[in-house]
C-alpha cells in the first residue's frame, strides 16, 4: 500500500451548503403535504434501504481504460446500495454498484450469500436487480484490464469483499422496510455535454426520478434513472472515483438524505460527456442532475397506486466475438463463454413504475424502443447493465462497414456481435408484453 493516498475533493463551498439544506427542507415541506396518509389513503409500500463503501483499501488495477494501470489514491468513495420494496407479499431489491459492470456470475455470488441469511419463504434472491454505474475510475472485477493483454486484473479477494458488502446491503435493506408513499417525476438533463459520438440524433436525455418516504415525508430512498458513460475522468488521473456519480450523490445526500441510487441508463452507441477532464466539472455535472432531479420532484406526482409485478428470463446470448471466447478459455474473463452465455433480463413493476434491465451498455435505440412498449403514463426506467456486463449491445448496422459509422470499430471490438442485442430485445419485447397484461 506504499504510496497509495486518499485524496478527497469537496466542490461546493462550506458556505453553499446551508442554502441547499434550506431550499430542501421547503421542497420536502411541499412534498410532505402531498402525502396520500394525509388524505386518508394508507401507505401502498414497505421500503428499506441500505449504503456502505465499496472502496478499496490498496493500489487497484482500474477498468474501462486501457493501460489506465494501478490507482494511486483515492478521490471519493465507491458505494453498494440496495433500496428494497414490498407491497403485500410481493418483493423487489434494487441494487447498484459503483464499478465497470457486474458480471451475472457475481449476480448468483451475491444470491447465494443472502440465500444463506435468508430463507426463500422469507425473501426470494432471484429478485435482486443488480445494475453498475459503470465508472472508469474504479477496480476491475471483470478481468480485461490487468497488467498484460492476457492477464486478469481482477484481484479476487477484493471481488469476495465487494460481493459480501453487496449481499450485506441487501439484508440490512429487507430488515430497515417500513410503510412508504412514493413520488415521481421526468425531466430532461445533459444539454450541451452529453452526447452520442457514433449517431449523435440516438440520444435519450430524460431524467426518471422516484423518492420513496416515510410518513412523516421523510427520504428513504431516491431511484435516479439517466444515460451517460462516467467517463469525464481520464485515466492519467489514476484515483479512484465514481467519476460525475460522486457529484450526484454528495448533492442529494445532502439535500435529501435518505439512500439515493444513480441507475445507468443505455450509454451504448456511444453516450459520452463532453468537457474537461477535471474533477471540478465532474462533481457539477453530476451535482447539476442531483438539482435537476430535487426540483423535478418538488412538481412531481404521488401516487397511492401500489402493486408489484416482477418477472425475469434467463437466456443464451450468441457470442460472435472469438476475443471473449478466447479470454473466458485463458481464465481472463472468470465466466464461461463459448458461442452461447448463460444471461437474464428482468422487467417489473412498482406502482405507476415500469422497469426493463438491459445486460450491457446496450444502444440509445433499444432504450427508447423499450420505454414506448411500456404500458401506461407512469414513469419508465431502463437499466442498463443490468443483471450483467455482455459488453456493448449494439444495432446491427454498427457491424456493416459499408455504413461507415463512428467509432464502429472500437464498438464492435468490445461487443458480444451483431446477435446480441436482437436477441436482448426480444427477450425484452417478450416479458415487457407480459408485464403489460
Amino acid at each position: 500500500m506504499t504510496g497509495f493516498v486518499c485524496k478527497r475533493v469537496i466542490p461546493y463551498k462550506p458556505s453553499m451548503y446551508p442554502r441547499i439544506r434550506f431550499l430542501s427542507a421547503m421542497v420536502l415541506l411541499c412534498m410532505g403535504g402531498m402525502l396520500p396518509a394525509q388524505t386518508g389513503h394508507p401507505l401502498p409500500f414497505r421500503v428499506g434501504a441500505a449504503s456502505a463503501s465499496v472502496t478499496p483499501t490498496a493500489p487497484a488495477w482500474l477498468a474501462g481504460y486501457s493501460g489506465a494501470g494501478l490507482s494511486v489514491g483515492v478521490h471519493d468513495s465507491l458505494y453498494a446500495k440496495a433500496v428494497a420494496v414490498s407491497a403485500g407479499d410481493e418483493t423487489v431489491v434494487l441494487l447498484t454498484v459503483d464499478c465497470i459492470g457486474m458480471l451475472r456470475t457475481e449476480l448468483e455470488s451475491i444470491r447465494r450469500k443472502v440465500a444463506v441469511r435468508l430463507p426463500m419463504h422469507e425473501f426470494d434472491p432471484a429478485r435482486i436487480v443488480l445494475s453498475s454505474t459503470h465508472t472508469h475510475c474504479g477496480p476491475d472485477i471483470v478481468g480485461l484490464w490487468g497488467p498484460g493483454r492476457f492477464r486478469s486484473g481482477v484481484q479476487k479477494d477484493y471481488r469476495e469483499r465487494l460481493t459480501d458488502i453487496a449481499a450485506d446491503q441487501v439484508v440490512r435493506a429487507l430488515a430497515a422496510r417500513r410503510p412508504a408513499w412514493l413520488m415521481h417525476a421526468t425531466a430532461t438533463y445533459g444539454d450541451g455535454w452529453v452526447v452520442n459520438r457514433s449517431i449523435p440524433e440516438e440520444l435519450d436525455r430524460s431524467v426518471t426520478a422516484l423518492r420513496f418516504a416515510d410518513e412523516a415525508g421523510r427520504s428513504i430512498a431516491t431511484l435516479t434513472n439517466f444515460a451517460c458513460h462516467p467517463t469525464v475522468i481520464g485515466r492519467e488521473r489514476k484515483l479512484i472515483s465514481s467519476d460525475w456519480v460522486a457529484g450526484h450523490y454528495r448533492y442529494l445526500d445532502s439535500a435529501m438524505g435518505g439512500v439515493n441510487l444513480f441507475l445507468q441508463g443505455c450509454i451504448g452507441g456511444w453516450v459520452q460527456p463532453v468537457g474537461p477532464d477535471a474533477f471540478d466539472f465532474a462533481d457539477a455535472r453530476g451535482a447539476g442532475l442531483g438539482a435537476r432531479v430535487l426540483t423535478a420532484l418538488e412538481r412531481g406526482l404521488s401516487d397511492t397506486l401500489g402493486g408489484i409485478d416482477y418477472r425475469r428470463r434467463v437466456f443464451r446470448m450468441s457470442v460472435q466475438s472469438a476475443g471473449f471466447r478466447l479470454l473466458s478459455m485463458l481464465g481472463v474473463i472468470d465466466r464461461r463463454i463459448g458461442r452461447k452465455v448463460t444471461t437474464e433480463i428482468a422487467a417489473f413493476r412498482i406502482g405507476p413504475a415500469r422497469f426493463v434491465t438491459h445486460p450491457g451498455e446496450s444502444s440509445p435505440s433499444y432504450g427508447l424502443e423499450s420505454k414506448r412498449l411500456m404500458a401506461g403514463e407512469g414513469p419508465k426506467l431502463v437499466l442498463g447493465l443490468g443483471m450483467d456486463a455482455m459488453g456493448y449491445l449494439l444495432k446491427p448496422e454498427f457491424f456493416d462497414k459499408s455504413r461507415k459509422i463512428p467509432h464502429a470499430d472500437y464498438l464492435t471490438m468490445v461487443s458480444v456481435g451483431a446477435k446480441g442485442g436482437p436477441e436482448m430485445m426480444d427477450v425484452v419485447r417478450e416479458l415487457i408484453t407480459s408485464l403489460n397484461r
